[in-house]
């Protein structure tokens, strides 16, 4: 293969329009930007979500609650995804990267009490629901806030 030889792969290379080139290339004249008017002019348009001086949909629509953006969400984990260790096992948030269960865990784990748990484990997260911790008792293991 010489350098001479080399093409790009059919299809990939695009040839750009050349606008305001002679009628004959369907983009001439006004180049495709149509007979006066505001988005015909050079530098003209208008920015984004601009609505012709109508209220712009996003004023329009309603706002309500709060959203705190410096919230740090937990991640959260069912008790069912716990079965996949063995008995007598301690579980963090480590434990469930390593495990492949969690693919990040930034600021904290949350264990929700979806499913059943068989085996006693020493479970440590941020924090529990109800059930969660209750059934993590009744299989034997404990529940620890960390």
């Amino acid at each position: 293969m010489n350098l001479s030889e080399l093409s790009p792969a059919p299809g990939s290379a695009h040839v750009g329009k050349r606008k305001g080139r002679g009628h004959g290339t369907g983009n001439g004249k006004t180049a495709g930007r149509g007979h006066k008017g505001q988005k015909a002019r050079s530098g003209g348009g208008v920015r984004i979500g601009f609505e012709g001086g109508q209220m712009p949909l996003a004023r329009r629509i309603p706002k309500r609650g709060f959203n705190n953006i410096f919230a740090r969400p937990l991640e959260a984990v069912n008790i069912y995804a716990l079965e996949v260790f063995e008995d007598g096992a301690v579980v963090d948030a480590q434990a469930l990267l390593d495990k492949g269960i969690l693919s990040k865990c930034q600021y904290g784990l949350k264990v929700l009490g979806n499913g059943d748990l068989t085996k006693k484990l020493t479970v440590k997260a941020s924090a529990f629901s109800k059930s969660a911790a209750e059934k993590i008792v009744a299989a034997g293991g404990k529940a620890e806030v960390v």
